[in-house]
């Protein structure tokens, strides 16, 4: 269902309460069309992570991590 909108003086357009304090992610189809959507996007920062093989390597590191609980261990007896 379409909704009007007025954009302000300042290039701001209210999406109304419900999306307050949500991301939204803005793509501009053509000049005047654009997509909003709402969501949790990837920090730059840690987008590398999610690059194929790095994240294969990391959920095989969880795989493993999950079949292997940690154990006992004694650092010291090994500083002889």
């Amino acid at each position: 269902m379409p909704i009007i909108k007025t954009v302000n003086e300042s290039g701001q357009i209210s999406l109304g309460e419900e999306f307050a304090g949500r991301t939204v992610m803005i793509e501009e189809l053509q000049q005047g069309v654009w997509l909003i959507k709402s969501g949790e996007f990837i920090p730059d920062s840690e987008r590398w992570l999610f690059e194929p093989q790095v994240k294969a390597d990391v959920d095989e590191a969880i795989r493993w991590a999950e079949s292997n609980p940690p154990g006992e261990s004694d650092l010291l007896s090994n500083m002889t």
